[in-house]
């Protein structure tokens, strides 16, 4: 019970800090990549403003033997960079540039009930769904090259 309502405390506060700071906006995101227009500073300093939080918060959370509420941590055992992430990546910020709006913005402003947001977020659902659908393909045929290739594994 601890946890759920950290969680939810946690996404409390993540959202009132989206809305105050003016990030559902979508009009705010595409100002900061308006490099050479009217160009928005301002998720740079939300962004460098959350990332000394969260700098502080691992490095507090790497002394520890185990989280605050129990279980175990899962810190990311890679560090390489593969061309999934590369491809992810800017397929996310081409996604994001054009709408001006990312996961979290979306479900916070999910809360008005826009239609286009909706929509967002269904897309958003149905591209998550359809890359647990891809990872959990069985093995066959590379679908860019043809080489066989062997079915995805946890590790």
């Amino acid at each position: 019970m601890a946890r759920t309502v950290a969680s939810f405390l946690c996404g409390l506060l993540f959202g009132i800090g989206l809305l105050i700071s003016g990030m559902t906006e979508p009009s705010k995101v595409q100002g900061f990549l308006d490099i050479f227009g009217a160009w928005d500073a301002t998720l740079a300093f939300v962004m460098g403003g959350a990332v000394a939080v969260a700098g502080a918060g691992f490095a507090l959370a790497r002394k520890r033997a185990a989280p605050v509420l129990g279980g175990n941590f899962a810190w990311p055992s890679r560090r390489d960079t593969d061309a999934p992430l590369i491809i992810g990546s800017a397929i996310f910020g081409i996604g994001w540039g054009l709408s001006g709006i990312c996961p979290g913005p979306a479900l916070v402003n999910l809360a008005a009930l826009s239609a286009p947001i909706i929509v967002f977020v269904a897309a958003m659902l149905l591209g998550m769904f359809g890359f647990e659908l891809w990872e959990r393909r069985p093995a066959g045929r590379d679908v860019a090259t043809g080489a066989a290739v062997a079915a995805p594994s946890d590790g």
